[in-house]
């Protein structure tokens, strides 16, 4: 078993191959100097796999197209109509396992944008999923502009993804 597969899995993961050849090569020399110097390797590999899940939030928050930053905790519940056991259900995101969507409908005023985006964000931070946000007007406008310019479906299929 080589010495120093876990460094190298993790490495080939993170697509840094070159790296990841030299720490196989480097490992099989059993150098004193390689070895004090693993430590160092494990954080630097640490915080480059912390970066690039930051990245990824930050990337498909972006992707998402929330209106504005909201979470779950900001909304008052107290000042609402909308049910709370309901809503921190659906904060789980347990029904994208069974690949549904959400609609919330109300009036104007009622939270339905905060909480269409606080569990979006739910999903994309502590579940690593991707989520799209539309308000109504948005999702209807952009089918009629695709219908009538001959290419319908496809919104729906970037949606399927």
């Amino acid at each position: 078993m080589m010495q120093h597969e876990g460094h190298v899995r993790i490495l080939k993961s993170l697509k840094l191959f070159g790296m990841a050849h030299a720490i196989e090569e480097l490992g099989n020399q059993n150098s004193p100097a390689f070895n004090q110097a693993l430590p160092m390797l494990d954080s630097l590999i640490k915080a480059e796999v912390a970066e690039r899940e930051v990245r990824s939030v930050n990337y498909q928050l972006r992707v998402a197209k929330f209106p504005v930053y909201r979470d779950l905790v900001g909304f008052d519940f107290s000042q609402s109509l909308v049910n709370e056991a309901t809503v921190k259900q659906l904060h789980r995101c347990d029904f994208m396992e069974q690949a549904q969507n959400v609609v919330l409908i109300g009036g104007p005023g009622t939270g339905k944008t905060h909480l269409a985006t606080a569990i979006g964000t739910q999903a994309v931070m502590h579940l690593n999923r991707r989520v799209r946000f539309f308000s109504t007007v948005d999702l209807v406008n952009a089918l009629e502009q695709e219908k009538s310019s001959g290419r319908q479906g496809q919104i729906a299929n970037r949606l399927l993804y």
